[in-house]
């Protein structure tokens, strides 16, 4: 049998698709445990523009030795449209991030952020239960990390968007299956709750403004990332030093893989 890191002619593709690409920790962590699993298979990232996800899409469906990808900032929404098939869920979320390339080359989207980021939070023995939150962000990750820590038992939710009908949506789309979870809609304070998560993408480029105001933090709050790549963010560095505890963004991932390459079949 062909080693799982020689790349022939019998391996099956995967990648992740993304813009930027370069803060990706998924291939290596994919990779690995296929090895481990002694599967002939490898996944690598795509560099892929707003403008080109269509077109790159359409290329997938007709590459026969290709098992699918995940999707990751700024894609996962647009994928709900681009997907021959989603499940229910995800069309609630308004969001994808990881596609099955079935024979006929039809391709297959789920949600996995939010279950994910709640078993990471559960991991670090962090049960959100009972808690109230501040969610920065209403796009695709937040979405489902909002649908999952409500589903966790969440007593009130705070959503902080730039723009306030994204937001709006969302809170309304939440409220369908949990009419009896709190949820405002508010500017960018995060004083007042036990929890304090970053959805959005702030913290994945230099440069990059705070998304939310840090000097509104305090010592009894947990701050949670979903960036992974600085692995601590400038929220994380500016929450620890206002002695917050923080929770990087890489449990999340770690959760997720095995449902991402069951999903994909990528795995034994």
């Amino acid at each position: 049998m062909t080693e799982p890191y020689e790349i022939t002619g019998r391996t099956r593709l995967f990648g992740i698709v993304a813009d930027p690409v370069h803060q990706v920790k998924t291939p290596q962590a994919i990779n690995a445990r296929m090895r481990a699993q002694g599967f002939d298979g490898v996944l690598v990232p795509f560099h892929v523009a707003p403008d080109g996800l269509s077109d790159f899409m359409a290329g997938l469906r007709r590459l026969r030795n290709f098992g699918g990808f995940i999707a990751t900032v700024p894609h996962k929404s647009a994928m709900v449209t681009l997907c021959d098939e989603v499940d229910a869920a995800s069309r609630l979320i308004g969001a994808v991030n990881c596609i099955r390339r079935d024979p006929d080359g039809r391709l297959i989207g789920t949600m996995l952020d939010g279950r994910g980021f709640v078993q990471g939070l559960l991991s670090a023995s962090i049960d959100p239960a009972g808690m109230r939150v501040y969610l920065a962000g209403a796009g695709g990750a937040a979405a489902a990390i909002a649908f999952a820590l409500a589903e966790a038992g969440i007593v009130a939710l705070t959503i902080a968007n730039r723009t306030r009908p994204r937001a709006a949506a969302l809170a309304e789309r939440l409220g369908r299956l949990y009419p009896k979870l709190s949820v405002t809609i508010a500017p960018a304070s995060p004083a007042g709750h036990d929890l304090v998560v970053n959805a959005t993408s702030l913290g994945l480029r230099e440069g990059d403004p705070l998304p939310i105001d840090a000097n509104q933090l305090n010592a009894g709050q947990i701050v949670a990332e979903v960036i992974m790549d600085p692995e601590t963010t400038p929220l994380l560095a500016a929450a620890r030093a206002a002695g917050c505890r923080v929770h990087p963004g890489y449990p999340m991932l770690a959760e997720q893989l095995t449902l991402m390459m069951a999903h994909m079949g990528a795995m034994r």
